[in-house]
């Protein structure tokens, strides 16, 4: 048996504090699977998915229930428990010890001391970049005083991150264009989107995007980028151009593109690729997918992570889904005498947690 008794969520957000109904449980999960619709469709429910299966198979039973038991029947049982023990029960049989947690959400979601505190494990925070820009436009008056307060907030977010996060390549792919923007390129840029940005707006201008990148590039920390619709080809010149800067890039999220995303880390020695909340949206096809991860990539590139948001049982249901997946894939190996059990379980526990202890430079503290 492979074993992967201690995991690294590299990539996830916090958790809900407040309690749930069925259609709000259910429209958490739909936006896990990657939908905008805030219910399913009529007659129809967000768990009959893969990852509704999931949850049903791996949750019920650490709230005291039978596994498979209704979705009614098990949200009864959360409510009766409530939101801080259902969630305390469930992160802590997770086997997740180490949590890396984007705050760049608005919803009133945990930050990392309380997801530790109630996982009983250890957090950090990821930093993701926008909203980090946007909050610098908000109290910035000048593009001047702008650029400059942009610096010294990437710079100075470093010495409280793990990691920096970018949406740049979900919200404009020309981010990732490989070379940095020139000043005269980034003032203009600037003072353009600070004339005409509302109150609150989002940062979607390419290069300030861009510029955005580049300073992250410089600040010390991994970076983490969210792909976006092109896959990892949107991201693929900006690797090449990184090259040799002392920066790792952690491609996030990259289904159906997961076989370009481990082409990608074996061509870059920076570039390493998480396996996300892919695995739990493809359930009992899970084994399928992974198998054609680790038919690409090295297996020092690979990390483990939830994704999740919002849900504690999203980072159950990740971490159950990944440890019968890779289970099965390489004990299958194993039994065909492909590999050997040694390393089987060496490799299981680099992408477990070895990998990400070592790209994020964590030490266990528990």
């Amino acid at each position: 048996m492979i074993d992967t008794p201690s995991l690294v969520d590299q990539y996830c957000h916090g958790v809900l504090r407040t309690e749930l109904g069925l259609g709000t449980f259910e429209a958490h999960l739909g936006a896990q699977l990657g939908g905008r619709t805030a219910l399913p469709a009529t007659g129809t429910t967000f768990f009959d998915t893969q990852t509704g299966f999931a949850v049903r198979r791996w949750c019920p039973p650490l709230l005291g229930l039978e596994p498979h038991c209704p979705p009614a029947r098990y949200l009864a049982r959360r409510r009766e428990l409530g939101v801080a023990e259902a969630g305390r029960r469930l992160l802590r049989a997770s086997g997740i010890a180490t949590y890396l947690v984007d705050t760049g959400l608005p919803d009133d979601l945990t930050g990392p001391a309380e997801i530790a505190a109630t996982g009983a494990a250890d957090a950090h925070e990821i930093v993701r970049l926008e909203p980090l820009a946007e909050q610098v436009a908000d109290t910035s008056g000048t593009v001047e005083a702008f650029l400059a307060n942009l610096s010294e907030a990437v710079h100075g977010a470093a010495a409280g991150a793990v990691a920096f996060a970018s949406v740049a390549g979900v919200r404009q792919g020309l981010a990732y264009t490989p070379e940095p923007p020139g000043p005269g390129e980034v003032r203009g840029a600037a003072g353009r989107w600070l004339a005409g940005r509302p109150a609150g707006g989002r940062l979607t201008d390419p290069v300030l995007l861009r510029h955005l990148l580049w300073i992250a590039v410089t600040a010390g920390r991994p970076l983490q980028l969210h792909t976006g619709d092109r896959g990892p080809a949107s991201v693929a010149d900006f690797a090449a151009a990184t090259t040799g800067l002392g920066t790792d890039l952690v491609l996030l999220h990259s289904y159906p593109y997961h076989r370009a995303a481990a082409r990608l880390t074996g061509e870059h020695a920076h570039v390493y690729a998480d396996l996300g909340p892919v695995l739990a949206h493809n359930g009992a096809r899970a084994a399928a997918v992974l198998a054609e991860v680790l038919e690409r990539a090295p297996f020092g590139k690979l990390l483990f992570s939830s994704g999740a948001h919002g849900l504690p049982e999203l980072h159950v249901v990740a971490a159950s889904v990944f440890r019968a997946a890779l289970g099965r894939v390489l004990g299958e190996w194993v039994m065909d005498g492909a590999w050997s059990r040694t390393d089987a379980q060496r490799v299981a526990t680099m992408i477990g947690a070895g990998n990400a202890r070592r790209v994020y430079r964590l030490v266990e503290s528990r």
